[in-house]
């Protein structure tokens, strides 16, 4: 078998991310029939095909996730020598891409980026929003250089560069009678008071969910969000309780509109934050500087 070469690459690499020939062709400003021909001379060439067509698009066969693996080295491979090639010519400029959950997104842009670009002006970010599933899904997958997440499940195709302990936190109104208390288990918060949660697939209700299974108590909330600011609000009119780490509710405690206490349950005291890139991947320059700062200057990463 002859070695791939990089138009081939390219062709292949943009059916799997978009998912179809046509729409490859598209991205590549080329016609579809150059796309195909493409693809089936690298079948040819590898002696297996890549995809299985259907009439909704292209899956990868298992021979087909083999080349995109190597895909996607390649392209890390070509990325980390174009930054090292530009560093020789005296280039600065790279861009980033980030990934957090939105209770980070305040501490991200205040104590991480906003004084790491006086330092690196010339450094573009892309900064989007995800679930904790999302989220460990584009970091191992090679679209997120950097994830901020929050008790993500063991996975071994990412790294933590940085771990925090952030315990899970009874976020209620100024006056509820279980903020009285140093610490408070789920089981107590979830009878008897109206509560709203995170959709699924977030760290938190991940979290909240195993433990009141582990109870035996049903989760039942008057609301299910993907937002945080959602969640800060509810409580904020009075409507119930709901669950976050501290770092996610700072603003609104330092201006007391809200009140937290620690749950008590094992799993949840011990929950962490987590900074992570993909496993095995050699980090470019850029990458690995804002890492080390995030992880430095961030409130969610200190002890």
């Amino acid at each position: 078998m002859e070695t791939m070469d990089a138009k081939a690459l390219r062709m292949f690499m943009a059916v799997v991310r978009f998912g179809s020939i046509r729409s490859a062709a598209e991205h590549l400003n080329v016609a579809p029939s150059v796309v195909s021909r493409q693809i089936a001379d690298t079948e040819k060439n590898i002696g297996l095909p890549l995809f299985d067509r259907t009439s909704r698009g292209v899956g990868l066969t298992d021979a087909g996730e083999l080349v995109f693996e190597h895909g996607k080295r390649i392209l890390e491979d070509n990325g980390l020598l174009s930054e090292q090639l530009d560093q020789l010519r005296g280039v600065q400029q790279r861009r980033i891409r980030l990934c957090c959950g939105e209770g980070f997104l305040g501490d991200l842009i205040e104590h991480g980026l906003k004084p790491f670009v006086t330092v690196y002006p010339a450094i573009r970010y892309d900064v989007r929003l995800g679930s904790t599933e999302s989220l460990l899904d584009s970091v191992a997958n090679g679209d997120t250089d950097i994830g901020i997440a929050y008790n993500p499940a063991i996975d071994v195709r990412v790294r933590s560069l940085a771990i925090s302990r952030q315990p899970l936190c009874l976020v209620a109104p100024l006056g509820h009678p279980l903020l009285s208390n140093p610490q408070v288990a789920l089981e107590d918060c979830l009878a008897g008071t109206q509560y709203a949660l995170l959709s699924k697939g977030h760290g938190v209700t991940q979290l909240v969910s195993r433990v009141a299974a582990n109870c035996g108590a049903a989760v039942t909330p008057l609301i299910e969000t993907p937002s945080i600011d959602a969640l800060r609000r509810f409580v904020v009119a009075g409507l119930g309780v709901t669950f976050l780490p501290r770092f996610a509710v700072s603003t609104e405690l330092l201006r007391s509109a809200l009140g937290v206490v620690e749950l008590s349950d094992p799993l949840l005291s011990e929950a962490s934050a987590h900074l992570m890139v993909k496993a095995r991947r050699r980090l470019p320059t850029s990458v690995d500087r804002l890492a080390g700062y995030l992880a430095a200057e961030m409130t969610a990463f200190k002890a």
